[in-house]
Order: structure tokens, then C-alpha cells, then sequence
């Protein structure tokens, strides 16, 4: 579900490191909420970025 379907971002895979500088794996989300949009006239629920909102990518129903 994290991911925008406006612009297609989603999950990022990096390091946990820890003060011994030892490393393991970690996800960083997109920061995605489920928003009414306006398309093609009607309202849709969808997957938006919070930067896409922002930006006034979409418009909100």
C-alpha cells in the first residue's frame, strides 16, 4: 500500500546502524495517505504522497 499512484513513490531500503557502527536492514515508507481525489469528474479513493498533495498534484474531492 505505500505507494503513490500519482507518482510511484514507495519503500526506500537502507542501514540501521548502531553506536558499535554495525549495520542491519531498515525501510524507509513513503509517506502515502488515502485521499478523495477528483477524477474524470467523480471522487475516488486514493494512494497520494504527501509531496503530491502539496504540490497540487491532485485536486481533493
Amino acid at each position: 500500500m505505500a505507494k503513490c499512484d500519482i507518482c510511484g513513490k514507495g519503500v526506500h531500503f537502507g542501514n540501521n546502524v548502531s553506536h558499535s557502527h554495525r549495520r542491519s536492514n531498515r525501510i524507509f515508507h513513503a509517506n502515502v495517505r488515502s485521499v478523495k481525489c477528483l477524477i474524470n469528474g467523480g471522487a475516488k479513493r486514493m494512494h497520494v504522497c504527501t509531496n503530491c498533495l502539496k504540490s497540487g498534484a491532485v485536486e481533493r474531492a
